[in-house]
């Protein structure tokens, strides 16, 4: 039963991390846009990378199996919204 929450909480905060990704790379809207950080303790800790002054680096994991592609896509997509993230660093 504690596994079974734990990973319900994980995939919870991978989920906000997501939304908090599109919120921030959305480029379409000249409006800010409400970013969820409060949503989850993962994107509270991120804050600062994400939409702060951070310099940051993500890198994405692929592999060239046939058999793994459909998690290679999904994680080169979560990347490309990432991709759109705009930091200030100073």
């Amino acid at each position: 039963m504690h596994r079974a929450k734990e990973g319900i909480d994980i995939n919870k905060g991978l989920l906000v991390l997501g939304n908090v990704i599109s919120a921030l790379g959305d480029t379409s809207s000249k409006h800010k846009k409400f970013v969820p950080f409060r949503d989850s303790k993962l994107t509270r800790l991120l804050r600062g990378s994400l939409g702060g002054n951070h310099k940051t680096l993500m890198i994405a994991c692929v592999s060239p199996s046939a058999k793994n592609l459909e998690e290679s896509l999904n994680c080169l997509r979560y990347a490309n919204r990432a991709k759109n993230i705009k930091n200030k660093a100073e």
